[in-house]
């Protein structure tokens, strides 16, 4: 992501201000109405899959020679899929989890000593949307932006640097298949790198920026009635995610339903992200996302937020539009995307249409 003091620009405007009491969830044994929803999100207009219907997010392994066919098939159909064989080593994914868990099972005021502010970015807290919605989410977030360092001291006086190197080395094999699996999926486009100027490979300057958000999900005594992570689309180029052994991410897919996207071994979750919907001009669509618990299980998610540098406009790409087929978004930076975003949430995208006039309904 851009650095520190720009996603502060671009969040301060619009704080968080979630009312919440940080709270032991293994400690409850039911759900406090603070976290009780009636349904989970939209479930009447979009069900959960039925169980008879053989639809799945498709897995596609990098070594295989059709790769770039098939990745471009499932951002077209789903705007997400799996991938395996991607290089990122099974014991590094060990080890970022070990670190999650290892931090969300520190005592509250412990965790609390790492808090995010308001207008921050970085830190232990609440997910930024919780702030849409007026029952509070079943988890908490972590989020690290440049070096975890200084958060990572005030929650480990002492061993706080095996830490920090286990998310630095994660950070770093992250942003390389990152910048992978973008030129795979604007490859399968027909976009070079002639097309897009500022992703060169080798300028720092023109690298890719990132984030990570480390997820926690607790056993809840009455998961039909609490939410994980409400629905959202994600505010990236794309989004790659590491899931533990229990299940809890659902995707929409249109004319079916919520469907599931069971973890799989040494398999990684890649989401077609807003900024690349806008660079596809609407070819490549985001993917609609929530999180759901489990009675008995709690889980992890460790996401890796891919984006532009934060200064680049983003705009739909010139060899996607033509006469037949015009800019259907406004050009617009990372850094004011998240602004909007922050402002309009899953209606930010649609304020950027330009062929269409947006009406607000909020």
């Amino acid at each position: 992501m851009p650095s520190r003091s720009l996603l502060a620009d671009a969040f301060r405007a619009c704080p968080v201000h979630v009312h919440q009491k940080h709270i032991e969830f293994t400690s409850l044994q039911e759900i406090p109405d603070s976290h009780k929803w009636a349904q989970l999100d939209d479930d009447e207009q979009h069900p959960l899959i039925d169980p008879v219907i053989t639809e799945s997010v498709p897995v596609i392994d990098l070594r295989d020679p059709n790769a770039l066919q098939k990745i471009g098939h499932a951002c077209k159909t789903w705007g997400v899929f799996q991938v395996t064989n991607h290089g990122i080593p099974t014991s590094l994914l060990e080890s970022v989890e070990s670190a999650s868990r290892s931090l969300f099972s520190l005592p509250i005021q412990q965790k609390l000593k790492a808090a995010r502010s308001p207008d921050g970015v970085s830190g232990y807290g609440v997910a930024r949307i919780s702030s849409f919605f007026s029952k509070h989410m079943w988890s908490e977030g972590f989020t690290i932006v440049d070096s975890p360092l200084e958060h990572f001291r005030q929650l480990w006086s002492h061993d706080h640097t095996k830490f920090c190197d286990t998310i630095e080395e994660y950070k770093k094999e992250m942003q390389k298949l990152a910048r992978r699996l973008t030129w795979l999926m604007l490859g399968s486009l027909g976009i070079t790198k002639k097309d897009l100027k500022w992703s060169g490979p080798t300028d720092e300057s023109k690298k890719g920026s990132a984030a990570i958000q480390l997820n926690y999900y607790p056993a809840c005594p009455d998961p039909d009635h609490a939410m994980g992570l409400a629905a959202h689309t994600d505010s990236t180029l794309l989004t790659i995610l590491h899931q533990s052994n229990t299940s809890g991410l659902q995707v929409l897919k249109e004319g079916i339903g919520w469907v599931t996207v069971p973890p799989i071994p040494g398999g990684l979750v890649v989401n077609v992200g807003d900024l690349l919907h806008i660079l596809s001009n609407g070819l490549y669509q985001s993917v609609l996302h929530r999180a759901v618990v489990n009675r008995t299980k709690h889980r992890l998610s460790i996401a890796f937020l891919h984006g532009p540098p934060s200064s680049v406009q983003i705009s739909p790409l010139q060899k996607l539009t033509g006469p037949n087929h015009p800019p259907l978004y406004r050009p617009i930076t990372w850094n004011e995307y998240l602004g909007t975003k922050a402002k309009y949430f899953n209606n930010a995208l649609s304020s950027m249409r330009i062929c269409a006039p947006f009406k607000w309904s909020g």
